[in-house]
């Protein structure tokens, strides 16, 4: 990769898209090494699609709904590479991704996850934290492998459990904490890459 040159991310969403946001809004400072190239969800109603749109850049969709996981997740790969991708940044997307198209992208997949992982891996997070007495939820950015929310971590940040919090108060707060993590690992896994390169 030339010096200056950015690299290319596409990102995979499914609703919102606020870490996509994220990530976009992180693309726009000058000594940002990365851009994005494609916002592509699974659910062609997704708001974070317009979004995307709205801030110029390209944007692609198809439903899962009646599609083998094999055949979906190939079109989202072609898709990918289409754009000239060259890491993936998962974003809210709900899909459990086949061995095949994790392997097509390993050690340049990054996935952010609402707990502290190893903690809490899977669904409902912050009310398995708070049933658990937990002092601090939090969240995890890590390299996507074929294992559910179980790739190395490449950062973490710790967020107070506050007394009456409930599951939606202590997301709402675990989210502002992924809107910055976010970035700052993927910057980092870019940077990390060159430096090896």
């Amino acid at each position: 990769m030339p010096d200056g040159a950015r690299a290319s991310v596409a990102v995979l969403i499914s609703g919102a898209g606020t870490n996509m946001a994220a990530l976009l809004y992180a693309s726009r400072a000058a000594d940002c090494p990365f851009e994005l190239v494609l916002v592509a969800a699974n659910n062609p109603d997704a708001p974070g699609l317009r979004l995307a749109e709205a801030e110029g850049v390209a944007t692609f969709a198809l439903s899962h709904k009646g599609m083998a996981r094999a055949e979906h997740d190939a079109a989202m790969d072609t898709a990918i590479r289409a754009s000239g991708a060259q890491y993936v940044a998962l974003a809210g997307y709900m899909r459990i991704l086949t061995p095949e198209f994790v392997s097509g992208w390993q050690g340049r997949m990054i996935n952010i996850h609402p707990s502290l992982l190893p903690l809490y891996q899977g669904l409902k997070t912050h009310q398995r934290a708070l049933d658990a007495g937990d002092s601090h939820g939090g969240c995890t950015v890590h390299l996507v492998t074929t294992e559910l929310d179980d790739g190395p971590t490449l950062g973490q940040t710790r967020v107070a459990i506050l007394p009456g919090d409930t599951a939606e108060t202590l997301a709402t707060r675990v989210l502002i904490a992924e809107h910055q993590l976010y970035p700052r690992c993927l910057a980092k896994l870019i940077r990390g890459d060159r430096a090896l390169g």
